[in-house]
C-alpha cells in the first residue's frame, strides 16, 4: 500500500509539474468593428470562432492555454497606443494609422510588422466626400472656398489633400480644412455647420443612406489606393510565428464565408455593429465598393510609401520607416499554402468581388459589371440581380404589385463601375431604353451629351421605363 501510495504522490507531483510548467500564451486583437471592411480581420472571426479553429495545438504547442482577448476600437491611434503599452499583439487598422503604428514602435525600441491587406481599393474607393443633403454643391470643384472637415491623419486626410492639388487649389488658402471625427462630423452636417466632410469606410455611404449627406466624390476619382489591414507586434510574431499564421487562416475563412453568403454576413456586422446591413452589403457584396484582397498588391505598398511622406509633410511624424521589413508577405504567404490557395495567383488579379449570376427577370447571363442593378427586398434573405437598371425597374414594378416593399436598390456607375445607393444616384435613359447610372450629374449629364438620352432621378428614371412598358 505504501509503493502504491508512494507511487500516487509522484505521478500527483509530476502532474502538478507538468501543469505549472505549460504555457498560457495571450493573443491580444484590437479591432474597428465599424470600420466595416476590417470585418474579415476580426469582427467575424471573433463571432464564427475561427481563431480557435486554426490555432496550434501539437508540437511546443501541444499543453498551451490560450487567452484570446478581443478590444474593440473606433480608429487605428488606440490601438497603436495599446500595443505600445504592451496589451495587444495584433491591430487592424488602415495604411495611414498603420504607418504611424510603425513608427511608434520604433521610437519606443520596439518593431511592428505590416502582415496583410484585408479590404481595400487600388482605385481609391472606401474615402469619399459627403455635403448636406440640402446643399447645392454637385461637384468637389464648388467648394473652393468652403469649410471641409475630415479626422486629421487618417487615409480620408490624404484623400482630401489628393483632392485639394487636384483642383491646383493651395489646402492652406483655397479651403479650410478641420479636423473632425465621424461621430462629430455628422450632427454638423445635419446642423449645415460644415460644407462638406471626408472620411473613411463606412461613412461616405452610411451619412447618405441615413438621409443628411450625399456624396460628391468618391475616393476612385482621385485615383489614389487605400486598404485597411492588420500588424502585428515584431518580437511575438518572431516568438509564435504560427500563431500569426493561424489569425491569417482564420482571416482567409472569414473572407470564404463572407464571400458565399454577403447578405448573411452585412446582417451579421449590422448586429454588432449598428451599421446597417444595406451599408455593409455595398463594400462585402458582389461587385462591391471595395475588394476583399489579403494579398500584398504593389499599388498597396506604394499606398504605404504614400502614407508616409504625406504624414511627413502634416508634420505628423519625422522618422522614416523601412518599408522593406516593415511589410511582411512572409506569415500571408504561409497562410495560402496551409489553405492550399495560389498566393501569387491571386496576387494578379485585380478582379473585383465576383457576380456569378444570371438576371432574375430574364433569366439571361449577366455579363456587363458596369451596367448590373441589385434589389433586396424586405423580409427577403437574399438579393436579386439584374442585368441592366431597366430590368430591376421592372421587377421593382412586379414587386410592388404583389405587396412587397424595397429594402434597397443598387447600381453600378456606367463609369467607375463602383456599387452606389440607387435612390441616391443619377441615370441617364437614351431613346432606346437603355439606363445607365452614375455617382455625380454632371458625369451624366456628359454622358447624355455624348450617347444621347435624359438625365434623370432615381425617381424619374423608374418612372421613364415603366411608362415605356
Amino acid at each position: 500500500m505504501r509503493i502504491h501510495s508512494l507511487l500516487a504522490g509522484l505521478l500527483l507531483t509530476a502532474a502538478s509539474i507538468a501543469s505549472a510548467q505549460a504555457e498560457t500564451i495571450r493573443v491580444a486583437i484590437g479591432t474597428q468593428d465599424t470600420t466595416i471592411n476590417t470585418a474579415t480581420g476580426g469582427l467575424i472571426i471573433r463571432e464564427e470562432k475561427l481563431l480557435e479553429k486554426y490555432l496550434p495545438r501539437d508540437g511546443k504547442y501541444k499543453d498551451v492555454t490560450y487567452d484570446i482577448q478581443w478590444k474593440n476600437f473606433t480608429s487605428g491611434a488606440p490601438i497603436t497606443n495599446e500595443q505600445i503599452a504592451g496589451k495587444l499583439d495584433f491591430g487592424v487598422m488602415a495604411e495611414f494609422p498603420g504607418v504611424l503604428n510603425g513608427v511608434a514602435h520604433e521610437k519606443a525600441g520596439r518593431k511592428s510588422l505590416f502582415i496583410t491587406a484585408l479590404q481595400g481599393s487600388v482605385k481609391g474607393s472606401g474615402n469619399g466626400i459627403v455635403v448636406p443633403t440640402a446643399s447645392p454643391v454637385q461637384s468637389f470643384s464648388e467648394l473652393k472656398g468652403k469649410t471641409i472637415s475630415v479626422p486629421f491623419a487618417s487615409t480620408a486626410h490624404a484623400f482630401l489633400l489628393r483632392a485639394v492639388a487636384a483642383q491646383g487649389w493651395d489646402p492652406e488658402k483655397d479651403v479650410t480644412i478641420i479636423t473632425q471625427a465621424p461621430e462629430v462630423a455628422g450632427p454638423a452636417l445635419q446642423a449645415n455647420k460644415i460644407d462638406a466632410h471626408a472620411d473613411f469606410v463606412p461613412f461616405a455611404e452610411l451619412f447618405p443612406w441615413r438621409g443628411f449627406a450625399r456624396k460628391i466624390l468618391d475616393g476612385s476619382q482621385a485615383e489614389g489606393p487605400t486598404f485597411h489591414g492588420a500588424l502585428v507586434d515584431a518580437a511575438y510574431a518572431e516568438k509564435y510565428p504560427e500563431i500569426v499564421v493561424a489569425y491569417l487562416r482564420a482571416a482567409i475563412e472569414a473572407d470564404r464565408l463572407v464571400a458565399a453568403e454577403p447578405e448573411k454576413y452585412s446582417e451579421l456586422i449590422a448586429m454588432v455593429t449598428g451599421v446597417e446591413a444595406e451599408v455593409n452589403y455595398l463594400f462585402h457584396g458582389p461587385l462591391g465598393l471595395q475588394t476583399r484582397d489579403l494579398t500584398w498588391k504593389p499599388e498597396f505598398r506604394q499606398d504605404v510609401a504614400t502614407a508616409l511622406e504625406t504624414l511627413k509633410l502634416l508634420k505628423k511624424t519625422d522618422q522614416g520607416l523601412d518599408l522593406n521589413t516593415f511589410i511582411s508577405e512572409t506569415y500571408i504567404k504561409q497562410a495560402f499554402k496551409e489553405a492550399g490557395l495560389d498566393y501569387e495567383a491571386q496576387l494578379k488579379n485585380y478582379a473585383q468581388s465576383p457576380l456569378n449570376a444570371k438576371d432574375a427577370l430574364t433569366g439571361e447571363e449577366i455579363k456587363d459589371a458596369k451596367r448590373v442593378a441589385q434589389i433586396w427586398i424586405n423580409g427577403e434573405p437574399l438579393v436579386h440581380h439584374y442585368a441592366t437598371a431597366a430590368n430591376a425597374f421592372k421587377a421593382l414594378k412586379a414587386f410592388e404589385a404583389d405587396g412587397k416593399t424595397v429594402r434597397v436598390f443598387y447600381a453600378q456607375d456606367r463609369e467607375s463601375g463602383i456599387k452606389l445607393l440607387g435612390a441616391k444616384s443619377w441615370f441617364v435613359r437614351t431613346d432606346s431604353g437603355d439606363v445607365s447610372a452614375f455617382l455625380l450629374k454632371e458625369n451624366a449629364e456628359a454622358w447624355a451629351k455624348s450617347n444621347g438620352g435624359k438625365v434623370l432621378d432615381y425617381n424619374g428614371a423608374r418612372a421613364a421605363v415603366l411608362a415605356s412598358n
